[in-house]
């Protein structure tokens, strides 16, 4: 049964950022990247780091308890700690400022609980970089609508052009 203790134990600390794991920005803006975490026992002496491409720590914090908000140990001087862990999710969300496409990569929020036995828990977010933000090309659908309005509107002139030929061919058959 040890196992499964372990098991229980591993399940207690999660890590998530959110709905999607993917972020665009625009070259030279300023892009949230979020990261929340909840643990089933609370927290004591909470270590979370941010890395980019897994190597490159970009941001070190470290919380205390439920009550205190994180201090910081080491951070990358473009990124900004905008998370609150006093409030009802514990969010050790980022900003970074300026982003560069020398920035585009995967960033990766992992904490550490050592009231947990040291659980550890991570989330990744794959952050894309674009020159500019461009609008949902939808040229196929307009192609589609296109297409299918036409073929309706020559059905409709074929339908009146037969009318037309049958009553000419009523009126002359009448007049004979």
């Amino acid at each position: 049964l040890p196992g499964l203790h372990i098991f229980a134990i591993g399940l207690a600390l999660e890590v998530s950022v959110g709905k999607t794991n993917t972020v665009m920005a625009l070259n030279n803006s300023n892009v949230l990247l979020p990261c929340t975490f909840t643990t089933c026992i609370g927290f004591q002496d909470l270590v979370f780091t941010w890395y980019f491409n897994s190597t490159e720590l970009i941001y070190h914090g470290k919380i205390k308890s439920k009550a205190s908000e994180p201090t910081l140990i080491q951070r990358n001087p473009r990124v900004e700690f905008v998370g609150s862990t006093t409030k009802k999710d514990n969010n050790i969300s980022i900003v970074l400022n300026s982003v560069e496409f020398s920035d585009a990569g995967k960033y990766t929020c992992h904490v550490k609980n050592p009231k947990e036995k040291n659980a550890q828990h991570n989330a990744t977010i794959f952050l894309t970089v674009v020159h500019k933000m461009v609008e949902t090309d939808n040229t196929v659908t307009l192609i589609i609508v296109g297409v299918v309005g036409g073929l309706i509107g020559l059905l409709i002139l074929f339908m009146l052009i037969k009318r037309v030929v049958l009553f000419i061919i009523k009126k002359t058959q009448d007049g004979k």
